[in-house]
């Protein structure tokens, strides 16, 4: 399958430390090697990065490594292709415009069946389950809500949505606006908050660390979201099958239940 990477942050952050391990696992240290993506979201526009080339040769990657865009949130893929082929219509993460918002949105797993989209704004350009699933949550957010709703009744209706795509298989995914970052977890999706006390992180696929103390303020929050754990020495929280947090400025928030 493929692996998902997600950064909520409360001031402008650059992602330069945790992608350097991500893209290892996009055909050196793991096998998601056909294709990857990235998007920044910086005030109410998005930069966007795609690569159909495995992220570990990549020169796109090479590109992102070494000019460290600051953001609040942020949203990467890397892909091993179960459905669509090696294309760049194929490769995540997928971009729409709603409420006059761009939304991202990166999916790991598969689903067997597929909404209809008869009839709804946004429709697929490539020919993968999970863009497919992205236009069918919007149209149906669209037609939920006219206007842009409250982040907490977004995070309600979203979970409802999601809960009725989840039947037809494995959902894990990430989902920004800018404002908060959605993290939906069917089977693995980790999560890691960094605040002030700030300590050292050494990566799992680099011999690479970083001392956060020192590169950042008593006030910065940074939470991190991962298939799988980047580092090996800090404690990285597995969200439960079913569980859709929402970040905003690096802080956890659940639906209560």
């Amino acid at each position: 399958m493929c692996q998902l990477l997600g950064m909520s942050c409360n001031v402008p952050t650059d992602i330069v430390f945790s992608f350097e391990g991500f893209r290892r696992r996009g055909g050196l240290t793991d096998e998601h090697a056909d294709g990857w993506g990235i998007a920044f979201f910086e005030d109410h526009g998005c930069r966007i990065f795609l690569d159909y080339q495995p992220s570990c040769t990549s020169p796109v990657a090479d590109l992102v490594r070494n000019y460290p865009i600051k953001s609040r949130s942020v949203i990467a893929h890397i892909r091993k292709a179960t459905q669509g082929a090696v294309s760049l219509a194929n490769t995540h993460p997928f971009q729409r415009e709603l409420w006059g918002r761009y939304w991202i949105f990166a999916h790991n797993g598969t689903l067997t069946e597929r909404p209809d989209l008869t009839g709804g704004r946004f429709q697929p350009v490539g020919c993968t389950d999970s863009e497919h699933a992205f236009c069918w949550l919007l149209n149906m957010l669209a037609v939920e809500f006219p206007e842009s709703p409250s982040l907490p009744e977004l995070h309600g209706v979203l979970d409802k949505f999601t809960r009725y795509l989840s039947q037809f298989g494995t959902f894990n995914f990430l989902l920004s606006d800018g404002r908060a970052l959605f993290a939906h977890c069917s089977t693995n999706l980790f999560y890691v908050v960094r605040k002030s006390p700030f300590s050292t992180a050494h990566l799992s696929d680099a011999d690479v660390d970083v001392d956060f103390s020192r590169v950042t303020t008593p006030d910065d929050q940074v939470a991190v979201i991962a298939t799988q754990p980047l580092t090996d020495n800090e404690t990285w929280n597995k969200m439960s099958a079913s569980e859709l947090v929402m970040f905003i400025d690096g802080k956890p928030h659940w639906l209560a239940r």
